[in-house]
């Protein structure tokens, strides 16, 4: 049996038992993953880093023009990002993280903490150490993390199709390689290009604006025919004009 299998096996599982008595609807999820797992459930007013490791998987879901800040804090923002992973994945939309939605989100995710769709090696051919770019190895480490999960929730919302990623962190010397800005968003390892695929560069730069990202440029914007680019600087710069954007 494949280890999603049976991750599939035991979200049937544990939605089956929530359903029943009541009783892990409030003592939350037993359940133990390999990447993380929740000890209670969560709603507004709760705080930790139990609360910050649900914002990152769920900082996909801000709604449009959106960005949900990761903070550790579950405030409004955060339920209403709950609500929309819940309905996405049609789940009960209560805003309150839960059995079901930890069970959900331990099937998404392998035991590094990644997306099933997405992998640290898919965002960083550069070296292996992610070394050398603008801020620490387990910066940029960890703002790609963030990355995957919002381009998971991008890949859902069109479908479930593939999203072929075709650059993500960069150190100085790669970023150099290959003619990149000496301040590309690449070298914090919090950005991605996208190629072309199931989707085209216009649907892709359209629907990133869903998920979370304050950077996007695509077709129309010097440079950019030939990919979408996604990333989370500090302020929102969308450009995309041959997409309407």
């Amino acid at each position: 049996m494949s280890r999603r299998t049976a991750r599939l096996l035991l979200t049937i599982v544990m939605l089956i038992a929530s359903s029943i008595g009541g009783v892990l609807a409030t003592s939350g999820t037993a359940q133990a993953d390999g990447c993380y797992t929740w000890s209670r459930n969560l709603s507004q007013g709760a705080s930790g880093a139990d609360v910050t490791q649900l914002q990152i998987r769920v900082a996909g879901y801000p709604g449009s023009g959106g960005v949900l800040a990761i903070d550790g804090s579950y405030g409004p923002a955060t339920a209403a990002a709950v609500k929309r992973f819940q309905s996405a994945y049609g789940l009960a939309a209560d805003g309150i993280a839960g059995p079901a939605t930890f069970s959900k989100i331990y099937a998404l995710q392998d035991d590094d903490c990644t997306p099933v769709h997405f992998s640290y090696a898919e965002l960083n051919t550069c070296n292996s150490t992610w070394s050398g770019g603008a801020v620490s190895a387990a910066t940029a480490k960890s703002n790609a993390l963030r990355t995957m999960w919002k381009l998971e929730a991008l890949r859902h919302a069109l479908g479930d199709q593939p999203i072929r990623v075709t650059s993500g962190f960069r150190s100085q010397a790669c970023n150099s390689a290959v003619g990149g800005a000496s301040n590309s968003r690449h070298l914090y390892g919090d950005a991605a290009d996208l190629g072309s695929g199931p989707h085209s560069l216009c649907r892709l730069a359209q629907q990133a604006r869903n998920h979370g990202f304050n950077g996007i440029l695509g077709p129309g914007y010097p440079g950019h025919n030939d990919h979408t680019h996604v990333d989370h600087r500090a302020s929102r710069f969308w450009s995309a004009p041959s997409c309407g954007i």
